[in-house]
């Protein structure tokens, strides 16, 4: 084995993951549309199973919903809810092509819509923040959109050496570099260098590095990082939403053209604007988003607790 993997890898404790990824290696060479059946079947039975039991994921995604589309009657929430869960282990079992069976060609399967506004602005050289969200098509569009440009991809450590070698190894048959969210040097030596750097800014990292701005009318915990990284190199910003259509078993992704005065110099102005970018893309497919997470996990001083 190489240098670089840690003897943890093969402690006991991840032995059932092992044996988990040799499912997921069989998985990800079934046809695609065996896959998305198997994720509906599963997303259903999950979904089902979640309300037997009281699980806290569904008691989470219950909640976000409730807060986000109040508009809805209670069977429009809990059809989503459902959507969501079926969507979200399509997105699990998907992940298994591109970092288990890269040999597999998506290419033809995946449109880009906008990319030449990446394009134009990763020429400018001054490095390019390209946001995104948690849509459970993360990872399925990267073959796709690494085709058309080069880039890297920023990721949350795993405290689980198992998962982080696989998550790490898998990104970088597509990304230049793979780099930690916390690894400011590195972004910002990314960032002088030209590069592109993609990342997700919809999950609450606390209070201490975020601004309270709404998020479908509801004051939420948004990372300040976008406007600090921009302003370092005066890099472009583009948002990038990406979905699936199950019924074709193909991917989009979509990007904007660079934001106009972004950053402004109002931390919580340019907040509000990306979260209203984000709910945006949200509402052309709710069901693809990540209601899971704890999103509102952060209140203002002196509000109620959401979870």
């Amino acid at each position: 084995m190489p240098k670089q993997h840690s003897p943890s890898l093969f402690a006991p404790r991840g032995w059932p993951l092992w044996c988990l990824l040799g499912v997921a290696w069989l998985i990800g060479r079934l046809p695609i549309t065996w896959i998305i059946a198997i994720g509906k079947l599963l997303g259903r039975s999950l979904y089902w199973l979640s309300g037997l039991t009281g699980a806290s994921r569904r008691q989470i995604t219950d909640t976000n919903i409730e807060l986000c589309f109040p508009e809805l009657t209670a069977s429009a929430r809990a059809e989503l809810a459902r959507d969501s869960f079926i969507h979200t282990v399509i997105g699990a079992l998907e992940i298994t092509q591109p970092w288990l069976n890269p040999g597999r060609n998506l290419r033809d399967r995946i449109t880009l819509h906008g990319v030449e506004h990446l394009q134009r602005a990763a020429a400018q050289g001054r490095g390019v923040l390209l946001v995104g969200g948690h849509f459970s098509t993360l990872d399925i569009v990267a073959q796709g959109v690494t085709a058309a440009v080069d880039l890297d991809v920023m990721y949350r450590r795993n405290r689980n050496p198992v998962w982080e070698w696989l998550q790490v190894r898998s990104r970088k048959r597509y990304f230049d570099g793979v780099i930690e969210r916390e690894d400011t040097r590195q972004t910002l030596q990314r960032l002088k260098a030209g590069r592109i750097i993609w990342y997700a800014a919809d999950q609450d990292y606390g209070a201490k590095h975020s601004v309270f701005a709404p998020f479908f009318g509801i004051e939420t915990a948004t990372i300040n990082a976008t406007v600090r990284l921009a302003a370092f190199n005066q890099s472009p910003v583009i948002f990038m939403s990406n979905f699936r259509d199950p019924d074709t078993c193909t991917w989009s992704a979509h990007f904007t053209p660079v934001l106009e005065n972004y950053p402004s110099g109002d931390d919580l102005a340019d907040a509000t604007r990306m979260n209203a970018i984000i709910e945006s893309a949200v509402r052309e497919h709710p069901e693809q988003y990540l209601w899971m997470h704890r999103r509102f996990k952060t209140r203002p001083p002196g509000a109620q607790k959401i979870y």
